[in-house]
């Protein structure tokens, strides 16, 4: 399956950024996250993070243009395939990506709010590595460091739960009108969440075989 072009979809902490690294390691795709690509420009304190970091820090959407900005050039340099994750999430932006390249999947992770809010708020970063763990599933509450580095580990602002909740407004918002685009033309494939990481990257790869 190479070239392939596909697109995730999902609430925050539906778990796309856990599939997308398997997807992409298993295809040999390019992996575009708009999160890391935005948080990769905050760090760097680059002109379009400094636009970017407001809406980020209160959950919102960052605008149409920046993230266009960020991401077209990136999809040029995708020879052998791309995974979008995290892009597009409004129909402006489903249009730009459109009028510059063809998708061939568009994959939906489905999760519902309270479990959204559940894994997010239990959610911790390694400060060193990056690395993810979640008190919920694999780090007890007395943990502080990094099992991968010993860093330390911290709760990012956009998971707290004030902030998840207006995230998941946003995305329930924006994203009702983008799945109708996708589902219009034929492109549109659901997967619950709630399956376990293992089955859903079956099913995503089965969809992705056909």
């Amino acid at each position: 399956m190479p070239g392939r072009r596909v697109v995730f979809l999902g609430p925050p902490g539906a778990g796309k950024g856990t599939q997308a690294k398997r997807v992409v390691e298993k295809l040999g795709l390019l992996h575009l996250s708009t999160g890391d690509l935005l948080r990769d420009e905050v760090a760097r304190k680059t002109a379009l993070g400094e636009k970017a970091k407001g809406y980020m820090d209160r959950g919102e959407l960052v605008p149409d243009g920046l993230i266009i900005d960020m991401i077209s050039g990136r999809i040029v340099q995708a020879k052998k395939g791309f995974l979008l994750d995290g892009f597009p999430r409004t129909v402006a932006q489903a249009e730009a990506l459109a009028s510059s390249t063809d998708v061939d999947a568009v994959v939906s992770i489905d999760l519902a709010r309270e479990e959204v809010v559940r894994r997010l708020t239990s959610r911790r970063v390694c400060r060193a590595c990056g690395a993810i763990y979640n008190l919920t599933f694999n780090l007890s509450s007395e943990t502080a460091s990094c099992d991968a580095c010993g860093g330390e580990l911290y709760q990012r602002e956009d998971d707290r739960p004030a902030v998840i909740e207006n995230r998941y407004d946003v995305y329930e918002k924006s994203t009702a009108p983008l799945i109708a685009f996708y589902r219009q033309r034929g492109l549109l494939h659901s997967v619950s969440g709630e399956l376990g990481s293992d089955k859903v990257f079956a099913e995503i790869m089965r969809i992705l075989a056909a």
